[in-house]
């Protein structure tokens, strides 16, 4: 890391880098619909003043999939303001820019574009929020590049092997490698990582002469066994990872021991949720870069940012002040909460103060733990006390219990405050049932996914789909090795068990069948095409039954292949259908 002061010349990259800036969140509340507006003018007008060589993005630009006409007006104006002009670009595209722009008819960067006069380039991947749906795979950023406002880059169009191709730079003798991966499934890249399906290619000439650059929106921390992209996956020739998605500030780069290259989270510009991590302040980066090890990140404040302060109450720790027996005690905990917020609304105009850009009403959410037999009190007219001080009246109070509180729900004892998954309960369940209830053609893995979609995408044919689909391909096994004795079906099953511990591959064939049932039968179909979350996999055209392993065919919605269903379902009478049962 070098001095910025130092490193200002024309052998120098600038870089503005934002991410997660969530363009057109709650656009239509009376108070907080300008936050997201407001910080994005911020942003270009940063980049302006400082005359940076570009902007790096680091995915969802936008908030919702489908921005609203005010929302892509307000993007546009801003950026034909701040982006638009004389200004000369310094640095030159090297590489082939039609394998780095592949996602639109004008397949160069926009500033060398006859028709426009760009003065700051913006390059953005991606998110999650924005990311592109539909059979031709458009998203909000390729209307914004069609129009030559930004350049999309980092999309990839396979689902069988990702290959993330640089936009290499070029600035006096600093030579600049962008590397770019938009927003993909974390479960399904986790996969495609182990499976050695992720390939970053490198310059041929001079590989090492680069400074390698790397924008990915994906979850950093572990929020599932493959929930989450680790950072031992990436490259070690790396030097610097803007990781976005991640909404806490942690702009500060940091040093990955085992692989040698420095994170940056710079996190959102906007607060979507009143949670710890997005209390932190927020900011955006400015990079300096010259040569191949000098590199510079200044951390710039926002000012435009609605300021958020979140406490944690737990009323157990009040003994002195009250207990559960207490008179009156709901009106003391009432008073206590009250004292709270009025002094987190006095800490926020102190900060306030000297700053006109800040929002006058703060975010304010306090969490009361009322564990210990202690009972809530009316949090409607609570908020009425500050309904003129406070820009989120409604959900100020938050009450919630940290204690165990557990519930037996047929035989599977759980723990509230945990927060355990889906998938996790189910694998509790079968580790405490007895050995004649454990499942020998399905894994705890697929019925925890089927359940999974049950209970968070209403997909009702989930667990019948994946139950279906197991039988089918234990049949094909069964009569391809010539078995028809009972015993001799119960002994080759169980070896097949073990053999087919982990199959994610099935378990979205089974899911995709079970979508496909729902938008036959046209319930609530919604604006989600039927290969968002597993476009990796798709359904069998034929009218056979489904070919194992299943084939990764693209993003295809394809035909369902309904023959296999009803064929063989009494075949296996001597299966016993109860190692089926939960």
């Amino acid at each position: 890391m070098s001095s910025g002061n130092t490193l200002d010349d024309e052998e120098t990259f600038k870089i503005l880098i934002a991410t997660d800036v969530h363009l057109g969140y709650l656009e239509k509340d009376a108070i907080r619909g300008n936050d997201s507006y407001n910080t994005l003018n911020e942003i270009l007008n940063c980049a302006k003043t400082n005359k940076v060589d570009f902007i790096l993005l680091g995915g969802d630009l936008f908030h919702d999939n489908k921005p609203s006409r005010r929302c892509l007006h307000n993007c546009i104006t801003m950026l034909r303001r701040y982006c638009m002009g004389d200004s000369p670009i310094h640095f030159n595209i090297l590489s082939d820019q039609t394998v780095n722009f592949n996602t639109t008819q004008f397949p160069w960067v926009n500033y060398q574009d006859e028709n426009l006069n760009i003065s700051i380039p913006v390059f953005s991947i991606h998110g999650n929020h924005d990311d592109p749906t539909g059979a031709e795979g458009l998203c909000a950023l390729d209307l914004l590049g069609a129009s030559g406002l930004i350049n999309h880059f980092g999309h990839s169009n396979s689902v069988e092997r990702i290959e993330i191709s640089p936009i290499l730079m070029q600035k006096g003798n600093t030579k600049l490698a962008l590397y770019g991966l938009g927003s993909i499934p974390d479960e399904r890249l986790y996969r495609m990582f182990v499976n050695k399906q992720v390939t970053m290619l490198r310059p041929k000439e001079d590989p090492d002469e680069w400074f390698n650059l790397f924008a990915i929106h994906q979850n950093r921390s572990k929020h599932g066994p493959t929930n989450y992209i680790p950072e031992q996956f990436l490259d070690d020739f790396l030097d610097l990872v803007v990781w976005g998605h991640e909404h806490e500030c942690l702009i500060t780069p940091t040093r990955n021991e085992q692989q040698l290259f420095y994170v940056t989270q710079p996190g959102s510009s906007v607060a979507t949720s009143l949670s710890p991590g997005e209390a932190t302040k927020k900011h955006i980066g400015l990079l300096r870069v010259k040569g191949r090890k000098k590199m510079n990140l200044e951390k710039i404040p926002l000012k435009t940012v609605r300021q958020f302060f979140i406490q944690d109450v737990v009323l157990a720790d009040y003994q002195d002040l009250f207990t559960p027996d207490t008179p009156q005690v709901t009106k003391k905990v009432e008073n206590l909460c009250h004292a709270k917020v009025t002094e987190m609304l006095e800490e926020a105009e102190r900060e306030r103060l000297g700053c006109p850009l800040t929002p006058e009403k703060p975010l304010i959410r306090l969490r009361v733990d009322y564990s210990g037999g202690f009972d809530t009190f009316n949090t409607s007219r609570f908020s009425q006390k500050f309904v003129d001080r406070v820009a989120n009246p409604k959900d100020i109070i938050h009450f919630l219990r940290r204690r165990e509180q557990k519930e037996d729900i047929k035989g599977l004892t759980r723990t509230k405050s945990t927060g355990l998954r889906v998938e996790d309960l189910v694998k509790q369940y079968f580790q405490a049932a007895e050995q004649t209830v454990q499942l020998s053609l399905l894994t705890e893995q697929g019925m925890g996914k089927a359940i999974q979609e049950f209970v968070d995408k209403d997909e009702k044919d989930a667990i019948e789909e994946l139950i279906t689909y197991q039988l089918e391909k234990t049949q094909r096994h069964l009569q391809a090795r010539g078995v028809t004795t009972e015993q001799d079906i119960d002994t080759e099953v169980k070896g097949v068990g073990l053999a087919w511990e982990v199959g994610a591959d099935e378990l979205d064939v089974a899911i995709n069948r079970a979508k496909a049932h729902r938008l036959e039968r046209g319930d609530n179909p919604g604006d989600k095409d039927i290969s968002d979350d597993f476009a990796d996999v798709t359904m069998d055209s034929d009218e056979g039954s489904v070919p194992f392993p299943p084939p990764t065919r693209g993003r295809g919605r394809g035909g369902r292949g309904r023959g296999g269903r009803g064929r063989g379902r009494g075949e296996l009478s001597a299966m016993n259908m109860k190692r089926l049962q939960l």
